[in-house]
């Protein structure tokens, strides 16, 4: 019994780390005035490998994403996905998860 109790306690603890790897991404971005943009956005995040848990805040001109541990997002990346999406990206902040 003591055994299949360890076993669950080792089993919580590695997926709570699993969940807590990886990094997020917050950009300022200029131009995001409607629901339609924010799901453009969206939709160009989501066909980059590695991203989770991505956010349009249409009011502050934020969008947050998640990547996963061992992916990462560049700044060129970046200005390059939302100047084609006809928006002004501003500055990029990370953090670890």
């Amino acid at each position: 019994m003591k055994k299949i109790i360890l076993a669950i306690a080792m089993s919580i603890l590695m997926i709570q780390t699993v969940q807590a790897a990886g990094t997020q991404y917050e950009m300022r971005v200029d131009g995001l005035a409607c629901p339609f943009c924010a799901y453009g956005i969206e939709k160009k995040l989501k066909a980059i490998e590695g991203t989770s848990n991505i956010s349009v805040d249409l009011n502050k001109g934020l969008v947050k994403v998640e990547m996963a541990e061992g992916k990462s997002l560049t700044e060129d990346r970046m200005k390059k996905l939302f100047s084609d999406s006809g928006f002004t990206y501003r500055s990029m902040k990370k953090k670890a998860l």
